[in-house]
């Protein structure tokens, strides 16, 4: 099953199309190797052959034809001339001299040739490939003068198998390496395939595993396990969301439900109707606020404000901030303060950041100590615009700082008290939208929330 996806893989396909490549270039030079080296090897017998043939032709214009007819006789008692051959004939063919018997028929009058000696030479036991040159002289008489390139035949002969061995040995080379980096390709993407088959018949509880060689196989499989754990935290999430929007919005519509089920079949009197009305409206109220919070947040964080960016003063904003709660802090025995720089700059919507901290500032007035402070500072820290709500009340554990942003998270898990558990996640929107960062601290007593906002560019 894994050869035959190996063998129609793409990856293979491009595999041959690189190995057909490389093997034409290859051969292209291997073959332009090898015909170097035949025609070195043969221009080298050919000076050697033209040598010996200007010696004979000299030896004839001195001498005529005995003093050349003396001359092959020396060449061929000479071992060191043992390979070449002779032959002088006269007009009618009459061979005159040298140590071939006949003149060979299929050898032109002039020019260089190659053929087969007719008869085995002195030296050799076969009929050896001959290549000469030869020239009719002026009396008439043909001369051939050659030797005997069976070696240098035999040696390019060698060659030509060699580079054919070789170009064939690379192609095989190219194919098994191909093949098993394929099948070692396919191996992980199928390792890949069935981990998601996996996870789409049984849940998102599967991973895919590592081989712990590092290479880059390994890297995608912990970048997609990345990937599963945060589809699986952003599920877990959907599902918190889920049942708190069922628990949230159950007991208002029952409510609501039931006043008016009571108002269907009761007598209609004027005051309770009003009073049964007035308390359905403000039900439908806390609704519409819960889904205006979720539609609030889902717009800010496709980030569809930024068209409102412009530079802003946090202090302004907080003292606007601190003066609209005063009255509900002073209710409660609060005393809320607002210190530090009176410029911190920033660039983001103003509206936003003023929702952001009157948000921080109302958690810190309703879960702060009753009769305490909430103290709202502005600062510039390294660069940074810094903003702090701090206040002295229970404060939130260390081990929920990273969930209190949560849409509909709530510390209090009964969920009797007033809220909905989106002020927070409405904050951690607006940092992101703004690229700011959010620090949660233990102000003991209490607890300290400080947004560090980028300083506008100069």
């Amino acid at each position: 099953m894994l050869l035959a996806k190996t063998l129609t893989s793409s990856t293979f396909k491009l595999a041959l199309i690189a190995i057909g490549t490389f093997g034409v270039i290859v051969s292209g030079i291997f073959s332009y190797v090898y015909l170097s080296t035949s025609s070195y090897v043969r221009s080298r017998s050919d000076r050697a052959i033209m040598t010996e043939y200007l010696s004979l032709r000299g030896a004839y214009e001195r001498s005529g034809r005995e003093g050349l007819i003396e001359l092959i006789q020396q060449r061929m008692a000479d071992k060191s001339f043992a390979d070449n051959v002779y032959i002088l004939v006269d007009p009618s063919l009459a061979v005159v001299g040298g140590n071939l018997r006949a003149w060979p028929s299929t050898v032109a009058a002039t020019g260089w040739t190659e053929f087969r000696a007719p008869e085995p030479l002195p030296v050799a036991t076969n009929r050896p490939l001959l290549r000469a040159m030869v020239e009719t002289l002026p009396s008439g008489d043909r001369l051939l003068v050659g030797r005997d390139i069976g070696d240098l035949d035999s040696f390019t002969d060698q060659i030509k198998t060699a580079v054919i061995s070789g170009v064939a040995l690379i192609f095989v080379v190219a194919g098994v390496a191909s093949i098993l980096v394929t099948r070692r390709t396919v191996g992980r993407i199928e390792s890949i395939n069935a981990t998601s088959r996996a996870i789409m018949l049984s849940g998102l509880d599967k991973r895919i595993p590592l081989r712990g060689t590092n290479d880059e196989w390994d890297r995608v499989a912990e970048n997609l396990n990345l990937m599963l754990d945060r589809i699986e935290t952003l599920m877990g999430e959907v599902k918190q969301v889920s049942d708190s929007v069922a628990h949230d919005l159950r007991t208002p519509l029952t409510r609501m439900r039931g006043r008016l089920e009571k108002a269907y079949h009761g007598r209609r009197i004027g005051e309770d109707d009003q009073s049964l009305i007035g308390d359905t409206i403000t039900d439908l109220d806390a609704v519409l606020r819960i889904f205006s919070s979720i539609t609030r947040i889902a717009q800010i964080e496709t980030q569809a404000r930024k068209g409102a960016f412009r530079t802003v003063n946090l202090a302004d904003i907080a003292s606007e901030v601190v003066e609209l709660y005063d009255a509900a802090a002073e209710q409660d025995g609060t005393r809320l303060t607002v210190v530090g720089d009176r410029e911190v700059l920033v660039t983001g919507d103003r509206d936003l950041i003023f929702d952001a901290i009157a948000n921080l500032v109302d958690n810190a007035i309703k879960h702060g100590r009753a009769g305490g402070q909430v103290v709202v500072a502005n600062e510039t820290i390294d660069g940074w615009s810094v903003i702090s709500i701090a206040d002295d009340g229970p404060g939130i554990p260390a081990g929920e700082y990273e969930h209190v942003f949560k849409r509909f998270y709530r510390l209090e898990h009964s969920r009797c008290k007033p809220g909905n558990g989106l002020g927070l996640s409405l904050v951690a929107a607006v940092a992101r939208l703004h690229g700011a960062r959010i620090e949660l601290l233990d102000n003991a007593p209490g607890l300290k929330l400080k947004l560090w906002f980028s300083p506008p560019a100069s």
